[in-house]
């Protein structure tokens, strides 16, 4: 399909504007996906930051074995031909090439599984919380509460009149920059996958089971993500927003978060929910 001039224009442009934002790490580039983006989303946590670094380093090394291995093929083709080589070498065995085509493998998959086992260490093994956050997944969206600082809960809906399109959500997930975060994840119907890009997490959120991960975002601002298992038809709506402030302004949004999501468990559906609970078990 052939490109207008303009609209040539408009994806240089936006090329340019992209790139602009990821060598200034500006927030808004941090934050979301960007048009014709082809790297991973810029790190904001310790995580991602080691998650984006093996990821090039396993890009480097595949390109350089890739390369090689084109190397031999056209040596190979270029000079044991029929043409160029009309008496064929009856060489069967190299003691050297066998032992470096074994050797020099071995090698290469240490140097990958060291930073590899080093890297899942760093993301499964929870440093102390600063804070815990809930996040239930619901047909179609999410919901939070945050057992550390009072009875409250909140849903999370995308909103179709706010940007980004598809992400944009009516109550964002507040959290406090430079603090470790404990995410706790649990379906109420289906199984979901809460994952946010930007802070190199992503877990399961099961029915009737409890996952934990954990990210420490670094930068304020807000960051995007989805959710990441098939879960119905709305898949595809249930965005999540994390929301990164400073210390001061999220204890000024717990208080208010109180009063506005208060949740009463003495209520008639909240007891019943909790009836239901109880026969199940």
């Amino acid at each position: 399909m052939k490109m207008s001039k303009g609209q040539i224009g408009r994806r240089l442009l936006g090329l340019a504007v992209a790139g602009t934002a990821l060598v200034s790490g500006g927030t808004a580039f941090a934050a979301q996906p960007q048009p014709w983006e082809v790297t991973l989303q810029p790190a904001a946590s310790p995580v991602m930051e080691n998650i984006v670094w093996f990821h090039n380093f396993l890009f480097v090394l595949i390109t350089l074995i890739t390369l090689f291995v084109l190397a031999l093929l056209v040596v190979v083709v270029m000079k044991f031909n029929a043409k160029t080589n009309p008496v064929p070498s009856k060489t069967t065995h190299n003691t050297l090439i066998e032992v470096a085509w074994t050797l020099i493998p071995v090698l290469i998959l240490v140097g990958i599984a060291v930073p590899s086992f080093r890297l899942l260490f760093l993301q499964l093994d929870i440093p102390k919380a600063d804070l815990t956050v809930k996040a239930t997944g619901k047909q179609w969206y999410w919901s939070y509460s945050y057992p550390d600082n009072g009875k409250f809960e909140f849903d999370s809906l995308m909103a179709a009149d706010k940007q980004p399109r598809l992400l944009g959500v009516d109550n964002e997930m507040v959290v406090p920059v430079n603090k470790v975060i404990r995410v706790q994840t649990t379906g109420a119907d289906v199984i979901h996958a809460f994952a946010v890009p930007s802070f190199g997490i992503k877990i399961d959120a099961v029915p009737g089971r409890l996952n934990e991960t954990w990210f420490k975002a670094e930068r304020e601002g807000v960051y995007y993500g989805q959710c990441s298992e098939l879960c119905g038809k709305d898949h595809a709506f249930m965005p999540i927003a994390v929301r990164v402030v400073k210390e001061a302004d999220f204890n000024a949004w717990v208080e208010q978060a109180k009063k506005k999501f208060a949740r009463d468990d003495s209520s008639p559906v909240a007891v019943a929910a909790k009836d239901a609970k109880a026969e199940t078990r």
